[in-house]
């Protein structure tokens, strides 16, 4: 919904701002009802820059309560700045993703993550940047752990050991788990690969290493 932050002092409305209330021809909805929305992946929902802009994009997701939106931030603690008045515990139809890196930011993001009133929550450890103990913020609450490498010209190693080691946690919490990219360096049996970003889902894929649970079981 927000444009690029293609740097710290460059934050603004992209063209797609408005696409969940955009209409066609026939005025029905150009955002099929059920679709799943991936909200400021090259930006932050709860930067400062963009807190003008915050009351208009919360109206229209609650407009758009037949839509899902995904909601990735490093800014958790921000969450509550022009968070809507009938907010409650929750839009059924919000699911937020806090991100963590290391295992500083993971012991500072987790727990207000934790004590925030949000219906469907997610922990994004990407880029994944150190061996990481995250068993102490796995709950029931939690709906899923994704993890990924980092990709970029100047990324930092990702180690899969690391990765086992999240997905571990995961398992002895009975709490879904993902690997979702390996990153562009990756580090395996002590020998480290370039991998081409095209590749990057594909062979964190192959690993087979996703775990899935019945959460309706856990109820």
């Amino acid at each position: 919904m927000y444009g690029s932050e293609i740097s710290s002092s460059e934050v603004k409305k992209n063209a797609d701002f408005q696409l969940p209330i955009k209409r066609k021809r026939d005025k029905s909805y150009k955002v099929l009802s059920g679709a799943l929305l991936y909200t400021c992946m090259t930006s932050d929902f709860f930067v400062d820059k963009a807190d003008e802009w915050r009351t208009e994009a919360w109206e229209m997701i609650k407009l758009r309560s037949d839509v899902q939106f995904f909601i990735f931030t490093k800014r958790i603690d921000r969450f509550l700045v022009a968070l809507p008045d009938d907010w409650g515990d929750g839009y059924e139809n919000v699911i937020i993703g806090c991100t963590v890196e290391n295992q500083a930011m993971a012991d500072y993001r987790l727990p207000i993550f934790n004590a925030l009133p949000i219906k469907h929550k997610v922990i994004i450890v990407a880029p994944m940047l150190e061996k990481m103990d995250i068993s102490a913020y796995l709950n029931d609450a939690i709906e899923e752990v994704a993890t990924s490498g980092e990709s970029g010209v100047e990324a930092r190693v990702c180690d899969y050991d690391w990765i086992l080691d999240i997905r571990r946690q995961c398992i002895e919490k009975d709490i879904p788990f993902c690997f979702h990219q390996t990153g562009a360096h990756f580090r395996k049996d002590g020998k480290r690969y370039r991998i081409r970003r095209y590749h990057q889902i594909s062979q964190a894929h192959k690993a087979g290493i996703d775990y899935k649970i019945h959460r309706l079981n856990k109820k």
